[in-house]
């Protein structure tokens, strides 16, 4: 057999990289990525972090502790553009600054974006000074996210939550039921309403929402995603998941 040896030609630059850092049970913010970014020129790639339950501050620090490993496993000793670490409340519990540094120890002058940080962003991009918020949590992570608001000198003027327990449970959430809660929230004296947890099935029922109720509608995915394409540098617009795609 008469073998030819051929010279491969490589490409000289690729599409941005998005590394996605998603809980072990979260069924809905792969879909969520997927969706926005559908057809664009963007390439994502994620790794699953071992997540525990029952939803608690102790348990969200503990998972936090295996960050640098699964960021170091999404592309071995390549260059990431943005890490996106997919837990709102995981962020509060362990803390941005601590998040950012495990995720740069694997991938060092890394971006780093997380849902609560992007909503923080959002809320001031948009001049929103006082907004309603809807959990699936328990007290305890309730308390934790309204804590952290106040921080950001954010005012939340009611608090709504399902009150479970296991984030399987948060993605099973029926989004069509999850819409008609939301939209007999009384938003009349509030400018938005941000909707916490990156399983929550909210995304896609973000402009019907808006629609309905005449509010800026946030989430969790949302604004991690809006953020992600942010630190990107992705410029061109994208419609039917919110106002916020405006900004």
């Amino acid at each position: 057999m008469k073998l030819t040896k051929i010279k491969p030609q490589f490409l000289k630059k690729h599409n941005p990289r998005i590394g996605l850092i998603t809980l072990s049970s979260d069924f809905r913010i792969e879909k969520d990525f997927n969706d926005v970014i559908h057809g664009k020129k963007i390439d994502l790639f994620s790794n699953r972090i071992q997540s525990y339950n029952p939803l608690t501050n102790e348990n969200l620090k503990k998972m936090a502790e295996n960050i640098t490993k699964v960021t170091n496993d999404i592309l071995p000793d390549q260059k990431l553009d943005c890490v996106a670490y997919g837990c709102t409340s995981g962020t509060i519990a362990s803390g941005y600054d601590s998040i950012f540094e495990k995720i740069n120890i694997a991938k060092p002058n890394t971006k780093v974006t997380t849902p609560i940080t992007s909503a923080i962003k959002a809320i001031k991009a948009l001049k929103i000074n006082k907004l309603s918020i809807f959990t699936p949590y328990t007290n305890e992570i309730n308390q934790s996210l309204i804590n952290y608001f106040k921080k950001e000198n954010i005012e939340a003027d009611e608090l709504f939550y399902f009150d479970i327990e296991s984030d399987l449970d948060i993605g099973k959430v029926d989004p069509d039921y999850l819409f008609e809660v939301l939209t007999k929230i009384n938003l009349s004296k509030d400018k938005a309403l941000f909707v916490s947890c990156t399983a929550l099935p909210v995304l896609s029922i973000i402009k019907d929402l808006e629609n309905k109720l005449g509010k800026i509608i946030l989430s969790s995915n949302q604004t991690l995603i809006w953020d992600t394409l942010k630190q990107i540098e992705y410029k061109n617009k994208i419609d039917g998941f919110g106002e916020l795609f405006n900004y």
